[in-house]
């Protein structure tokens, strides 16, 4: 059974940082691309950042610069460093496992307020 445990969550000013941490379980994590989601309020699930099996990074333009994934493959986790956090970043945030070019296996989500 494929789990995903997303933490690192929290409130921070404008500003500051946040790293986020998504432990992988019941799977070869190494071979898979990752995926970090948001979702804020009445607004739709928005991919943030996605790194493939072998290390190579994409980003949504509104984070670039500001955010890095990074995986650590002996640990089976997957990070995202938020650094220059703005209240629009405030979502719930999610990891996930991508398989065959689409995001099968989901964290329960971690909730990131960034307060002005």
């Amino acid at each position: 059974q494929v789990q995903l445990v997303e933490s690192g969550g929290g409130l921070v000013q404008a500003g500051g940082s946040l790293r986020l941490s998504c432990v992988v379980s019941g799977m070869l994590f190494r071979f898979y691309p990752m995926r970090w989601y948001r979702q804020a309020p009445g607004k739709q699930r928005e991919l943030v950042a996605r790194i493939s099996s072998g290390g190579t990074t994409n980003y949504v333009d509104s984070v670039k610069g500001r955010f890095t994934i990074s995986r650590d493959n002996d640990k089976n986790t997957v990070y995202l460093q938020m650094n220059s956090l703005k209240p629009e970043d405030t979502a719930v945030y999610y990891c996930a496992v991508v398989v065959d070019y689409d995001p099968r296996y989901w964290g329960q989500g971690t909730q990131v307020t960034v307060s002005s």
